[in-house]
């Protein structure tokens, strides 16, 4: 089974779509806030090569969705 992560903000409603979109379709996903979390902002740019929007998502370490349905927020330094 594919590993997904959920890269976000617990202020961008965005990333709160794409949970409950993963969640409805029972997809298994671990979720980090990259406000909160410097390792996994750090983490998050190296994996979607500086991207700032989010919520992203990763599949086996690969981006694989920035944005949620053409929306997205900017994660401030």
């Amino acid at each position: 089974m594919a590993r997904l992560e959920l890269y976000g903000t617990a202020r961008c409603p965005h990333t709160g779509e794409m949970r409950e979109w993963l969640e409805w379709n029972r997809n298994e996903f671990v979720e980090y806030d990259v406000e909160t979390d410097p390792s996994a902002r750090s983490r998050m740019r190296e994996i979607s090569r500086g991207q700032r929007t989010v919520p992203i998502l990763v599949e086996d370490g690969k981006v694989v969705q920035v944005g949620w349905q053409g929306r997205g927020c900017i994660v401030e330094e």
